[in-house]
């Protein structure tokens, strides 16, 4: 018989329930100092060797030999192949995913746009879509065809002509839900390589390998150290932190249903974050017995066991009220709202990487073919980010045409504040213009 899952009880009337709350919620994103270190020699290998050093770390941590960078090229029929071997319930599942989600982000499409002063100035802001994007696809713990969908479909709303895709695969195991996701998606090219090295590779570019304009997707330590590291020289989606989940409930959704929707967040990783909120002490006792109850029958037990007891709480609060502030604090980056009247208290919400309201939205259904996208902002970022979307592909140029009558209006005033700031050469730019010279 398993023993006993030990999870966290707080009560928000504790005097010391600010401080445990944050020491739960504390976590160290920044990476340590051997894996910052590693990373960085892993760059400046690929910057400096190209293709060689990709096929070289390539077989020391993925154990896969390549003599070539052709081998590890994934072909575009390939992943055809694998979208047209896949049994037919799920071919359905991937492409009504793909198609929700693909309506929904049409919807986020940015258009360029123009006014007209009354001096004749034209300016506006021209909309363009990114040359390249490279999606990374984790390979590691576990596969992710719902990640190609969430990531490479945005991109080609958006107009991006190319995507080229990145995804570990170990001792040469390539995942045929990822390909077909891949070729459902339309990614322009695969290869099957991952780490900092992939990073590094769709940074700077190969002999084989193009470099991109921005990089998308989660990964491990050393692939979120790798994205920070080249941030700048390319755009980066986020650093992603552990998955988390936060639930407010009024203690009518079924108990299992809760408990279930925890595991769903642990499931992924030890240090994934689950907790619920919940006015009812009996309802946190239901939710807490479900949870001894289910947890034997999960193929990942042990992870779920590990992150539940690691970082996850049941917490009785006052009152839903201050529920809704207790979770504006946390800024989880999925909140489900399983209450009745889920409206009334999503209106009190300010800070949520996603919102899921009522007892039938479960975060697994946002994960996989709700619509909206999945890849979230974590670690309390929500309170200043967004989800991935159209508008991280798109890019906005401002367009300023100016007329000679707005020039007399404006050069002006260009040409006073410029000398405020001492900078004589702007302030001579605008002069010249109104003395015709």
């Amino acid at each position: 018989m398993s023993p006993r899952i030990s999870i966290a009880r707080l009560r928000s009337s504790s005097a010391d329930f600010r401080a445990r709350l944050h020491e739960l919620l504390a976590f160290e994103s920044t990476q340590d100092e051997s894996i910052q270190t590693t990373v960085r020699g892993i760059i400046r290998r690929v910057r400096s060797e190209g293709d060689a050093a990709v096929l070289d770390l390539t077989r020391q941590f993925d154990g896969l030999s390549a003599e070539r960078m052709a081998d590890l090229e994934i072909p575009r029929a390939e992943a055809e192949a694998a979208f047209l071997g896949l049994a037919p319930a799920q071919r359905s599942a991937l492409e009504a995913a793909a198609a929700r989600i693909r309506e929904f982000h049409e919807h986020q499409k940015a258009e360029s746009w123009f006014i007209q002063d009354a001096h004749g100035n034209r300016l506006g802001q021209r909309i363009s879509a990114l040359d390249r994007a490279g999606l990374y696809v984790p390979g590691g713990k576990a596969a992710y065809p719902s990640s190609v969908l969430m990531n490479a479909v945005p991109a080609k709303v958006a107009g991006v002509p190319e995507v080229v895709m990145v995804v570990p695969t170990p001792r040469g195991e390539r995942n045929p839900l990822v390909l077909a996701a891949a070729h459902l998606a339309g990614v322009d090219r695969m290869f099957a390589i991952g780490g900092a090295q992939a990073v590094a590779a769709l940074a700077y570019g190969t002999e084989t390998i193009p470099a991109v304009d921005k990089i998308t997707g989660p990964g491990n330590a050393y692939v979120a150290e790798a994205k920070r590291q080249v941030f700048g020289k390319v755009g980066i989606d986020m650093i992603a932190g552990p998955s988390e989940i936060l639930i407010i409930a009024d203690g009518t959704t079924p108990a299992d249903w809760v408990a279930m929707d925890l595991f769903s967040q642990a499931e992924h990783d030890e240090l994934a974050q689950s907790i619920l909120l919940c006015p009812n002490a009996q309802y946190l006792d239901a939710v807490e017995e479900a949870i001894q109850r289910l947890l034997p029958e999960m193929p990942r037990a042990a992870v779920i066991r590990a992150s539940l007891e690691g970082r996850g709480a049941l917490i009785q609060v006052e009152s839903l009220e201050q529920a809704c502030e207790i979770a504006n604090d946390i800024a989880a980056e999925h909140l489900e709202i399983s209450t009745q009247d889920p409206q009334r208290w999503a209106d009190r919400i300010r800070h949520a990487g996603a919102l899921f309201l009522g007892r039938y939205a479960s975060e697994s259904i946002g994960d996989y073919c709700a619509g909206p996208n999945h890849v979230l902002p974590t670690m309390r970022s929500a309170r200043f980010s967004s989800a991935l979307g159209v508008y991280d592909f798109q890019k906005r140029t401002s367009i300023v045409d100016i007329s000679a009558q707005g020039s007399a209006v404006l050069s002006p005033v260009a040409r006073d504040l410029a000398f405020g700031e001492g900078l004589q050469a702007h302030a001579l730019a605008a002069d010249l213009r109104l003395r015709g010279e």
